[in-house]
């Protein structure tokens, strides 16, 4: 969630462009058909709903923000499932019909519930949209309980072209129709589909991935039988017919000009075989041999999309495909662990627990450096166990080890499952600690795996349980430029939760809030606005800004400010003056109402609600303050 955005619209904004792409996804003619189309179309209907909720005269409460965030939450979920069945192999997800159907109801469930939580009562929308929105909520609310029928004939096909050696050709031809794989061109990026998968599991799919190679054989040889010719073009024949294929350029590494078994990326962008390019490094050169720049850094990262390409032309042109080195030896640590090499981040795990402190700190650092890299490792990481030996190491006498360990939890946290995992390992107290009296590196890190796992509601309330509140501020006041935003970011997240703003008001926020707002080179006003503007909602917050004299700022910001910076200062000056007639005289003697004016007629639809609102007050001030002459009376 953005610091210059309120909480709401920000989350209208990033919603209405989840359902505008789930409405562009093209239509699935696959077997969760229906279950797709049912789906995206009752999202679709929630369109015009985020279209008025742009422009809501009110404040966010507690209950709304929940449910826009547990719907935010359900519909992405939506349309990673929405897009996997569009993508990916067709055969995985027929042998994986089950699990799928059962993630079709569970988000099902999910979007039932986010909408139950959103008060559409309270909201100012027209009452067409509304009667829409209680529509399609009861639309969500009879799928959930409504399960899906078994597709029994695609189960007996799929049983019985798995089991007999010479299935009979029409249940073969059926089960092509069915997985939308009738032709050669379906075949090859069925083919493809499956490498990508057999990669993207390291191995793991097994006998799944054994049955699914040997049924797509039998579907291809039906096909070819059909259809001999196919699709191919006349381009193809040639290659196929060609005993010696050229290898594409671009699958030769351009140190050896082999074809690559192990691409991997350097810091240029450039791409080599890992062996060819790590003896280049072993030599001590630091430069890019193709094109002779520095490089930034040495890391080397997989290069998985052309990995599958070399592996989809190997098959498609008889040749065979590269086998991997089966050592590292010589190689640097860390440099031949590539995405889910279980073995080597079970070895590395098998340090953190029983190392002496050196491993212990090497072994924290490559991880590290891992779940950095890319999603896959996050995820490998995680089911290996590191979680909680990482959390162990947060209280670690060694700097260094307690910086790497709190940074690869931040780096783990990006994958949302891995956020439960690490809450329940006992990490926020300890996450806590770091922050209080860790190194800077490791506090500012400390700082964003708060703000990271706060994302989901229940945790904002134990990070300010824990005592986060007061050590953010702490970072805010005394961190390098990076760290004050990590801090602040963390605060503003934490404060959307009502009783983590009473937390930040008496911990003393205000006056380092306003000291950030009167430096206008520190280049933290924007996010010290939003966080004033979020505890202004509250009563405690509201007298607290009100004693360090902000109105001067305030108004100085909503002349000269961006347009948002303009819509967040009067949304603090609108609670200030609301209830308070000194408040309404100080802003009124600095002439809020000529700047109030303008920011009616060119501000954002939210400022000038605001604005308008604080020129009532100021009007409603002038007529209680004229004096009654008697000859009125």
């Amino acid at each position: 969630m953005g610091l210059t955005d309120d909480p709401k619209g920000n989350l209208v904004s990033r919603l209405s462009e989840l359902v505008k792409e789930i409405s562009a996804l093209p239509e699935c003619k696959n077997i969760f058909k229906r279950m797709y189309g049912n789906l995206a179309r009752r999202i679709k209907l929630l369109s015009p709903l985020f279209e008025e909720l742009g422009d809501i005269d009110k404040e966010p409460c507690p209950d709304e923000i929940r449910g826009f965030e547990l719907l935010m939450v359900a519909l992405d979920s939506a349309k990673e499932l929405l897009k996997s069945c569009n993508e990916g192999s067709k055969l995985y997800q027929a042998f994986q019909r089950d699990e799928t159907t059962r993630k079709f109801h569970q988000i099902t469930e999910q979007i039932e519930a986010a909408l139950t939580e959103i008060p559409f009562t309270e909201l100012d929308i027209s009452e067409e949209v509304r009667e829409q929105i209680e529509l399609v909520h009861a639309q969500f609310s009879r799928a959930k309980g409504k399960p899906e029928s078994p597709d029994l004939l695609l189960e007996l096909d799929l049983a019985a072209a798995l089991e007999e050696k010479d299935p009979d050709p029409v249940i073969l031809r059926r089960l092509t129709e069915k997985l939308q794989l009738r032709t050669i061109n379906d075949m090859k990026k069925e083919s493809f589909a499956l490498h990508e998968l057999v990669i993207s599991s390291s191995g793991d799919s097994g006998d799944c991935c054994e049955k699914m190679s040997s049924l797509l054989k039998k579907l291809k040889d039906c096909v070819l039988t059909d259809n001999p010719e196919g699709e191919t073009s006349e381009g193809e024949k040639g290659v196929i017919k060609h005993r010696s294929p050229v290898i594409p350029d671009d699958f030769r590494c351009p140190i050896s000009l082999e074809l690559m078994k192990d691409p991997v990326i350097v810091s240029t962008g450039q791409t080599y075989e890992r062996s060819c390019i790590q003896k280049w490094l072993d030599a001590g050169h630091r430069t890019c041999p193709k094109t002779q720049q520095t490089l930034l850094h040495t890391a080397l990262t997989p290069n998985y999309v052309l990995k599958s390409l070399i592996a989809f032309w190997c098959e498609s042109n008889g040749v065979e495909l590269p086998k991997m080195q089966g050592t590292c030896r010589g190689k640097k640590p860390g440099n031949c662990i590539s995405d889910c090499d279980r073995p080597a981040i079970v070895a590395l795990l098998e340090k953190l627990a029983n190392g002496n402190s050196e491993q212990q700190r090497a072994a924290a650092g490559e991880l590290r450096l891992l779940a950095k890299r890319n999603a896959d490792n996050r995820v490998c990481i995680a089911e290996a166990g590191a979680i909680p030996l990482l959390v162990e190491l947060l209280s670690s006498p060694d700097p260094r080890t307690q910086e790497h360990a709190v940074t690869a939890l931040l780096n783990l946290s990006i994958n949302e499952n891995n956020k439960g995992t690490i809450v329940n390992a006992g990490a926020i107290p300890d996450i806590v600690d770091v922050l209080k009296s860790g190194s800077m590196e490791a506090r500012e890190n400390a700082a964003a795996t708060l703000f990271s796992l706060s994302v989901i509601d229940e945790n904002k309330v134990a990070i300010g349980a824990a005592g986060a509140i007061p050590a953010l501020i702490n970072l805010l006041c005394e961190g390098t430029p990076r760290g004050k935003k990590d801090a602040a970011t963390a605060i503003f997240n934490l404060s959307i939760y009502q009783g983590n703003k009473a937390r930040a008001v008496r911990a003393g926020i205000v006056p380092p809030l306003m000291g950030l707002l009167k430096d206008a080179g520190g280049g933290m006003v924007d996010e010290a606005l939003a966080i004033l503007a979020i505890l202004a909602s509250h009563q405690e917050g509201k007298i607290a800004i009100g004693q360090v004299e902000p109105i001067p700022v305030l108004l100085e910001l909503i002349r000269t400010g961006s347009p948002r910076n303009r819509e967040n200062a009067a949304a603090i000056l609108w609670p200030l003056c609301t209830g308070d007639l000194q408040q309404v005289k100080v802003a009124r003697d600095h002439g809020a109402e000529e700047a109030l004016k303008e920011l009616s007629e060119n501000g954002t639809d939210r400022a000038k609600r605001k604005a308008g609102n604080i020129l009532e007050l100021l009007q409603r001030a002038d007529v209680m303050e004229t004096p009654v002459s008697l000859s009125s009376l």
